[in-house]
């Protein structure tokens, strides 16, 4: 009860803009909703908060006041809180497909707990909504089919359910909604995406999973609550694709005109760098997909604040051995108290990447970062090199601890790879480590894994 992977699992958050299912804390108010839902059928849709989540159930003729009536309801997966606010189209293909709007709204009360009834096999409350009223029960009589009955408490509404045709939230018909959603989606070549216009937007950019210019934007613009403590004020570099990975490719560092990316000059050179979504957006737009990051804030530009050591293994070595790698790096953190914190390169490797708290110059920053991968050299020479030359590392891993230097980058968390396979760099916790590989995590999986608990929720703590 009360778990979200089924709804995720149902769910490509590419594609439909239905909310991720992540649970909450519940409010002091239990909230319920009831959604008018065309999809293969016409149905509404029943839910009640409880435990961080929406009970939910379809119920295909919509509840009735009238006390003798039963009508069926299949109770369904359960559904995120923020779900009882969404309105609009579930795409042609995606579980679901159809129009949705918002038909009620409001709280309800438990008339018995539901912690004792639930398991019993029915519950009992009263709706103080915009349109459904008073006590009503729940009643399970076999699989996932319930019924849901009107109790007789003197509460009166609509005789025919079919009275009220319009959203409670927008108060357009269903035919309005879809008349509106289908508009915005008219212009195939052109997309409005928070203040920034995208071109474009069907232009394939992977082929394998398929992934368009506009699934890129959806993908960012899901993610940025999440790295932008990593990306925000901070010198950055892209990957630009201009016709997808699989074609031309190159390096951008420099600062180039526009009004939603900030210039900062160093050492005669002008880079740039973004101070909210618009400005990571309007880098997509110029078909930016892959984003990499000085390891200090343009504000302290001199004092490095992010150190990342990536394990860059010979092309012939196991995963066990990378893995293997990892371990021995924390072991050496570990000893010298440095918490450290694990992510997916996207690649061949991982990245161990610690937040410094203590000011120290980028000549003294690097010269620890290299300290360390010599000491790992120096205490298993047969397995590892901290000399960058390919003839070097044969048969060893190269702890590259190079990018700890001024003006050199490494690649933002969660950002996207210009790889085959859409691959992610994504952060993980260390129990994760012996589970996922360096490239396991693709765009879709990204946007399942926003749902779960931020394993570095506490990095710049």
């Amino acid at each position: 009860m009360n778990s979200l992977n089924k709804y995720n699992e149902k769910r490509n958050f590419k594609k439909t803009h239905e909310p991720i299912g992540k649970k909450d804390k519940s409010s002091k108010k239990l909230k319920f909703c009831v959604q008018h839902h065309i999809a293969r059928k016409d149905h509404y849709d029943f839910r009640l908060e409880f435990k961080g989540v929406m009970l939910s159930w379809a119920i295909p003729k919509g509840p009735s006041y009238n006390t003798k009536d039963k009508r069926l309801a299949v109770h369904v997966e359960d559904h995120p809180l923020s779900y009882r606010s969404f309105e609009g189209i579930i795409p042609e293909g995606e579980y679901g497909a159809g129009t949705v709007m918002v038909w009620d709204q409001g709280y309800y009360t438990q008339n018995e707990d539901f912690n004792k009834t639930y398991k019993k096999g029915y519950l009992k409350f009263t709706l103080h909504g915009k349109r459904l009223n008073g006590a009503w029960t729940l009643v399970h009589f076999k699989k996932d089919n319930w019924l849901m009955i009107k109790e007789n408490d003197g509460t009166h509404g609509f005789k025919d359910i079919l009275e009220y045709s319009t959203s409670i939230k927008t108060n357009r018909t269903m035919e309005e909604i879809k008349l509106c959603v289908n508009k915005s989606k008219k212009n195939v070549n052109k997309k409005d995406v928070i203040n920034i216009t995208v071109t474009n937007p069907d232009k394939v950019i992977y082929k394998k999973p398929k992934v368009t210019k506009q699934d890129v934007i959806n993908y960012y613009e899901k993610v940025y609550n999440r790295m932008e403590p990593f990306i925000k004020d901070r010198l950055i570099s892209t990957v630009r694709c201009p016709k997808g990975i699989d074609k031309v490719v190159f390096f951008k560092k420099h600062f180039e005109e526009n009004k939603n990316l900030k210039k900062k000059k160093v050492s005669l050179n002008n880079y740039y760098y973004i101070d909210d979504i618009n400005g990571l957006i309007s880098e997509v737009q110029m078909n930016s997909i892959e984003f990499h990051i000085w390891g200090s804030s343009v504000n302290k530009i001199t004092n490095p604040d992010y150190m990342i050591f990536d394990l860059d293994p010979d092309e012939k070595l196991s995963i066990s051995k990378v893995r293997e790698g990892v371990k021995d790096l924390k072991r050496i953190l570990d000893e010298l108290e440095l918490v450290s914190y694990l992510k997916t390169s996207g690649g061949k490797g991982y990245h161990v990447v610690i937040p410094i708290k203590q000011k120290m110059s980028w000549h003294s920053f690097r010269k620890i970062a290299k300290q360390i991968a010599e000491l790992m050299e120096s205490k298993w020479p047969d397995k590892y090199t901290s000399n960058m030359r390919k003839e070097k590392r044969k048969g060893k891993i190269f702890i590259d601890w190079v990018r700890n230097t001024k003006g050199a980058t490494s690649v933002a968390p969660y950002s996207l790879r210009a790889r085959k396979g859409a691959s992610v760099s994504m952060p993980i916790k260390w129990s994760e480590l012996d589970k996922i590989k360096p490239n396991d995590i693709n765009i879709n999986e990204a946007l399942k894994r926003l749902t779960k608990k931020d394993p570095w929720k506490d990095f710049f703590k």
